[in-house]
């Protein structure tokens, strides 16, 4: 009876949250769709165009929608408690009335195509994540949230070449081109929109979705096999280097082809 009536919690957590980011895109563009963000300014009004760094990019994004997500913590009895730390999990945790807690995580990326976008991380697949009461680069242990969820963010990147070199005054405002655009924002739980792979690069982080489609109606290779099978398959993931210091020839498994055959799964 708890997990149902923890499961109708998430649902309508989600349905709240999805209903507020729709109106996101409004926040951060203009009528046109541009970025509203020109550059940085200093005391002299010298205005800095932007880098195209995802990293530069995403942080600005937050600062943005940040009133956006006071707002609606507001409105439906939330408390926000954000993360200590840079590389804290989640970046926004929201607690409502009777202390149940919900993870948001801010991901954003860019799209390589109509269909498709570079791809996003969905944090550590170590750590917090496998011990469960730690409170190591976490705000709460993991298992205190109902619910684990990203705010994900797909942007396109502006077709002209910025010269980050030149510096702009206030009256060149409307000449200066954004260096992003056509903003799409979607909330989804976290095991819904990943894959059975890590992320790019070595770091031991969950692969996310990388066809818009399914990252928005969150139609992941885990979306029909539940969450259950997404924590077991995560925290018992090895990469090579793992499973040789666990001295195992090979991992386990490393898809989820091999997951099903390991564990007997139909």
């Amino acid at each position: 009876m708890k997990n149902v009536e923890n499961d109708e919690l998430k649902t309508n957590f989600l349905k709240l949250i999805q209903r507020e980011v729709a109106s996101f895109s409004r926040t951060v563009s203009t009528d046109q769709g541009d970025w509203v963000v020109k550059g940085f300014i200093d005391i002299a009004k010298n205005i800095y165009t932007i880098s195209i760094d995802t990293k530069v990019i995403s942080k600005i994004m937050e600062l943005l929608i940040f009133p956006n997500i006071c707002a609606f913590a507001e409105k439906n009895g939330f408390k926000i408690i954000l993360s200590k730390e840079q590389n804290f999990y989640p970046d926004i945790t929201f607690v409502d009335k009777n202390g149940h807690k919900y993870a948001i995580d801010i991901k954003s990326t860019y799209r390589k195509d109509e269909k498709s976008v570079n791809g996003m991380t969905l944090g550590a697949f170590t750590g917090y994540f496998r011990d469960r009461k730690s409170t190591k680069n976490i705000t709460f242990p993991y298992d205190e949230y109902l619910g684990h969820f990203v705010l994900g963010i797909i942007y396109t990147r502006a077709d002209d070449v910025v010269d980050e070199r030149k510096i702009y005054g206030l009256n060149d405002l409307q000449n200066i081109t954004s260096v992003v655009k056509d903003f799409d924002f979607f909330v989804q739980e976290k095991y819904k929109i990943a894959i059975d792979r890590p992320g790019s690069g070595n770091t031991k982080n969950i692969g996310g979705l990388t066809n818009i489609d399914q990252l928005k109606t969150g139609n992941g290779p885990f979306a029909k096999l539940g969450e259950d099978v997404f924590n077991d398959y995560w925290m018992f993931y090895l990469t090579k280097d793992m499973a040789q210091a666990a001295e195992l020839p090979n991992p386990l498994y490393t898809n989820l082809k091999q997951y099903k055959e390991f564990k007997n799964i139909e």
